[in-house]
Formats: structure tokens, C-alpha cells, sequence
């Protein structure tokens, strides 16, 4: 199914209006779960997991077969405001090294089998430097959201969205505070590397970016056009598609949760069939997952961004699920239960 969308309104339409999960195959899986040769709880959040992924996929017994990575990159007009240590050109460098095979996400989707494609969005033309206006038309958004949309292997069946954009975690900050409110400094973070004086700088931007689009106060997609990039637009389409067809999602670190957060804004259970993938070394990583009620898979200081983080969490559900589809019954295995 092809993106049509010819007005953000339409996107909010077919959002709202996706699917839910399978309370049928969710209670019969919590009927197997109840029967396996363990004692009642024992895999703790192993077995919430597969639970969840049992719901979403509608299968009692699911496998995890086909998952799929996708890194959308982007670069910001507000790196002119001096927030970021690294150029833009770092973002199209970066690309081709995913390309080649030599990043981290390269060898965390080979481990896990997972199939890994990249999205470059208009690299040569930034989005506008949000502190002056809207970072993006609405036609430069829904065109970001249905690449996104498209992106997504109608086969595949497990998605983990990831980006890569100099200067996306203001992006991503700024998002954040017209959402959840406080001050620029509840939400500046070091990035790759920023110094005290820097994330003064950067809180400064944020403020000043809301300040120049009071549209995007509480409103989800006026806070994806007006203040994210297009690979956080995209990554928002990814997810919402991944909703759409019941396709479970592993959120990655920061900046893809505040793309998801803006889907949330939109509808209070558009994100109900992701998982936080880990918990980030960016400082506003934790607060946001608290925003969105998720409770990270892992938390081993990363804060690289390409999707890693959620990437490694690949594992961990696998295993969730192979311990629930592949177990054996206290009946099947003739172990007495008392």
C-alpha cells in the first residue's frame, strides 16, 4: 500500500484510524505462557515481550523472521546557529560509510539477520533554521512522512526505525519542549560532544525555535513540520505505517522517540505497538521515555543514534520469543505440576 497522502490532515486520518492488537491470540498466549515448563514469572520481562509481540503479530506461537532496519538521514538549517561540533557534510559521509557496510548499525543488523536499508532526504537542501520559521512546508513534511511510510517491507516483521543528521538532537530537543513543556535546558544535551558553554547555546535555540513557531506548542505534526527534519519525519511515517499493518516496532534512542512522541501527540495509543529499545546517554533520553510510558529493553550508555541502540534489543526479543513459541508445555514435556 502506496502513501497517498495530500494533506497532513489525511496522515492524521489514516493514523487514527489504525489497527489495534489481537485481544484473541493476547489471551491465548497468556494461556501458553501460563503452561510452560517454568515457574509462573520466571523470564520476567522476556515474557511481557513476547506477549506484546504475540498481540500485535496476532499469532499465539509467532516467530521473528524478517527484521528490518531502516537509517533515514537529513541535514538542519539550525546548525548555522552554531549548536552542532561536526558540519553537515558529516551527514552525506556518513551514508555512504552505511552504504559500504562500515557502521555500527551495519554489523548489529548482520548480527541479528536484520535486513538494513538507507533513506539520504535531500541532503544538498537542509530544512530552514527553525529559529526563523517552520523548519519545513507542509509539502516537505508529508513528502518526508510518506518516504517513511513506503519505506516499510510490507513482509517485514519487526521494524526499528534510525537516523542519522548533524544537528538532529536540537531538533529533537526543541520537538520536546513544545510537547512536554519546561525550558530549553530540561532538554539540551551534549550531542556528539558539546561542552557547557555549547548546551547553553543549543538551550537558547530551542527556546528561540518555539518562540518562532507557537504553532507547534502541543500539536504533534505542526511540531514534526516546524521543528524536526525530514529523517525525523520519516522515521514518524515509518512507524505510523508499522502501525497501520500491525508491524511491531523497537524505538531507538532520543531522536526517534521524539519522532514517535509527535505520532503520540496525534493519538494516545499511535505508539502502542512500540518498545523502547534501550535507555541513551542523551540526557533528555530518560525523561522522554517517561513522557511516553516506555520502559527501555537495555541501558548500556550508548548514544549513537542509526537505530544501535534498538538494534541490539533485536536480540533480546528474539529470545523472548523463541522461549515462548518454542518451549514446551507442563503437558507436552509430562512434568508434574503438583
Amino acid at each position: 500500500m502506496a502513501a497517498t497522502f495530500a494533506t497532513l490532515s489525511e496522515f492524521v486520518a489514516v493514523l487514527s484510524d489504525a489497527s489495534e492488537p489481537d485481544i484473541s491470540a493476547l489471551k491465548l498466549a497468556q494461556e501458553r505462557n501460563s503452561q510452560l515448563t517454568k515457574p509462573a514469572g520466571a523470564l520476567g520481562r522476556l515474557e511481557d515481550l513476547a506477549l506484546w509481540y504475540a498481540a500485535w503479530r496476532g499469532d499465539v506461537k509467532p516467530t521473528l523472521k524478517n527484521p528490518q532496519v531502516v537509517v533515514f538521514a537529513g541535514n538542519h538549517g539550525v546548525t548555522s546557529q552554531g549548536i552542532s561540533l561536526f558540519p553537515s557534510d558529516v551527514t552525506a559521509q556518513m551514508v555512504l560509510n552505511f552504504q559500504a557496510g562500515g557502521a555500527a548499525i551495519n554489523q548489529l543488523s548482520d548480527c541479528f539477520g536484520a535486513k538494513l536499508d538507507v533513506h539520504a532526504l535531500d541532503l544538498d537542501t537542509p530544512t530552514q533554521d527553525f529559529t526563523l520559521g517552520p523548519a519545513m512546508s507542509e509539502e516537505d513534511c508529508l513528502k518526508a512522512l510518506q518516504l517513511g511510510w513506503n519505506s516499510v517491507d510490507p513482509e517485514t516483521d519487526l521494524l526499528v526505525p534510525g537516523e542519522m543528521g548533524i544537528g538532529n538532537t536540537t531538533s529533537a530537543a526543541a520537538i520536546s519542549l513544545a510537547l512536554f513543556g519546561g525550558v530549553g535546558s530540561d532538554w539540551a544535551g551534549r550531542g556528539t560532544g558539546l561542552d557547557d558553554a555549547g548546551v547553553t547555546l543549543k538551550s537558547h535555540v530551542i527556546e528561540k525555535g518555539l518562540s518562532a513557531n507557537p504553532t507547534a506548542q502541543g500539536n504533534g505534526l505542526e511540531a514534526l513540520r516546524c521543528l524536526g527534519g525530514r529523517e525525523l519525519a520519516a522515521m514518524a511515517g515509518a512507524i505510523a505505517r508499522a502501525r497501520v499493518f500491525s508491524i511491531p516496532v523497537i524505538l531507538d534512542g532520543f531522536i526517534c522517540c521524539a519522532a514517535a512522541a509527535c505520532l503520540q501527540a496525534i493519538s494516545a495509543t499511535a505508539i502502542d505497538h512500540s518498545v523502547a529499545g534501550h535507555l541513551s546517554a542523551e540526557v533528555a533520553h530518560e525523561k522522554m521515555l517517561a513522557k511516553l510510558c516506555k520502559e527501555p529493553i537495555l541501558s548500556l550508555g550508548l548514544r549513537l543514534g542509526e537505530g544501535s541502540g534498538a538494534a541490539l534489543a533485536i536480540g533480546v526479543l528474539k529470545a523472548s520469543i523463541a522461549c515462548h513459541s518454542g518451549m514446551a508445555t507442563f503437558a507436552e514435556a509430562g512434568v508434574s505440576t503438583g
